[in-house]
């Protein structure tokens, strides 16, 4: 009697076990912004996701104008490496490097009035980018279609117009294709409304969709991407850089300047904008300043060199170039890097002037600095046992204008009347001002 109540219950509950491993899993990414850096990087993780979570479809929800090259090429590259089954549902449009994608995927099912093609690569204003460019896209849209077994000669006219197809295009047109005449030219599996159809069309009747977004790191990524949050950690990493170079040791600001490197770079990093040689320009800048400081007198070439290379990298991170070359790089975007990097340094300027001041005023200031004043009614003096006015004595270190003499081998701290003095060089106290020298320099 058991077993037959064993059996009953497990006949009962087989088909909800079969239903249940029979459900296709279906991950859905969607292109529907301009191709870009963030976007790249979104399907590159939308892709491992699809191959962690051993799904068994990919589809590309497209609605796109294209947008640069070096990414789409980067996302191709990326479809045609990954096993899993990919299709594309063009609900609108797959225009420039949209088309590239799509021609890249398994199978093309278009929206009712979708188009695809008009893949000319384009400048930042909107003209016709030079030939180089043209013959690179020509040749990735044809290589595409040859292993998606497309035509190639199509895929081509897509890109340049003085190629005449018999029946398709002529000279002086490139091709965009509507879904009707996708489907005539083999651009396209079916015209379909939705997602839904499109898994009923590949006899999927049982399926699970989730749609792959970003999760919270992403989020927090793209949150420090935001220009003003940049011009902040501008304005933290020059003005920590700064207020470091004015006190000994290792301390708070250059800390925090450190935690403000990591945080702008780091982003615009892992979104393909920011090159190692863009990072290392930074750097540089950083030790010619720190040269035109501690090592060189003056301020001249190394400090302005410095400063310039460190703005310079700051703006390059922000822009999606090719080393200089910004032909697909907008005007405003390069505007706005450049605001960003001039408004967070002047606000380091003014945080100098202004902060500094209340800084030395706070009552936290008081706990790791001496702020009594010491007067010479309570017995305290600053002045030397003797007079050291008119001694002599050699530099021991640069003034520029402040530093260390040696006066009959005692060290003593001086500074110059806003000279520079080379290291074991004579000179000549003028005056005593508290604990240290005023001194000028020995004419031979």
């Amino acid at each position: 009697m058991r077993l037959l109540t064993s059996l009953v219950v497990f006949s009962l509950f087989l088909p909800v076990v079969s239903w249940s491993q029979d459900r296709a899993s279906v991950l859905v990414l969607e292109i529907r912004d301009n191709i870009d850096p963030a976007m790249n990087r979104y399907v590159e993780m939308g892709l491992q996701e699809a191959r962690d979570t051993e799904a068994d479809y990919i589809i590309i929800h497209m609605d796109t104008y294209g947008g640069a090259v070096n990414d789409a090429k980067d996302i191709v590259e990326n479809i045609l490496n990954t096993e899993i089954p990919i299709w594309v549902f063009i609900d609108k449009d797959a225009a420039s490097a949209g088309a590239l994608i799509s021609i890249a995927c398994d199978s093309i099912y278009m929206a009712p009035g979708a188009s695809i093609g008009a893949a000319t690569v384009v400048t930042a204003d909107g003209a016709a980018a030079p030939d180089k460019y043209q013959s690179y896209m020509r040749s990735t849209m044809r290589s595409v279609a040859e292993e998606s077994g497309r035509d190639p000669r199509i895929a081509e006219a897509m890109v340049d117009e003085n190629i005449a197809i018999e029946g398709i295009t002529e000279e002086g047109e490139v091709i965009t294709f509507s879904t009707f005449e996708a489907l005539e030219h083999g651009f396209c599996e079916a015209k379909v409304e939705n997602i839904d159809e499109i898994l009923q069309r590949n006899g999927i009747g049982a399926y699970d969709i989730s749609t792959f977004s970003l999760g919270a790191t992403e989020k927090i990524i793209a949150f420090f991407l935001n220009p003003v949050i940049s011009g902040i950690l501008i304005l933290v990493i020059m003005g920590g850089i700064w207020f470091e170079l004015q006190t000994p040791g290792i301390g708070f600001p250059l800390a925090a300047a450190a935690l403000a490197a990591i945080l702008y770079f780091t982003p615009y990093y892992l979104n393909g904008l920011a090159e190692n040689w863009e990072i290392i320009v930074f750097f540089l800048g950083i030790v010619l300043l720190m040269l035109e400081i501690f090592v060189i007198p003056g301020f001249g070439v190394a400090g302005i060199s410095g400063i310039i290379l460190m703005a310079g990298s700051l703006v390059l991170v922000m822009l999606n170039n090719d080393v200089f070359d910004f032909s697909f790089v907008g005007l405003d975007a390069i505007i706005q890097a450049i605001l960003a990097v001039l408004l967070g340094v002047l606000g380091a300027v003014v945080a100098l002037f202004v902060g500094g001041v209340r800084l030395t005023e706070s009552q936290a200031f008081s706990h790791v600095a001496l702020t009594d004043t010491m007067s010479r009614q309570e017995g305290y003096t600053s002045s030397f046992y003797k007079s050291m006015v008119g001694r002599r004595g050699l530099t021991r270190t640069v003034l520029r204008p402040s530093g260390r003499i040696e006066i009959d081998g005692e060290i003593y701290d001086a500074y110059t009347r806003g000279d520079y003095i080379d290291p074991n060089v004579e000179v000549e106290v003028i005056s005593e001002e508290g604990t240290s020298l005023k001194v000028r320099k020995v004419n031979p």
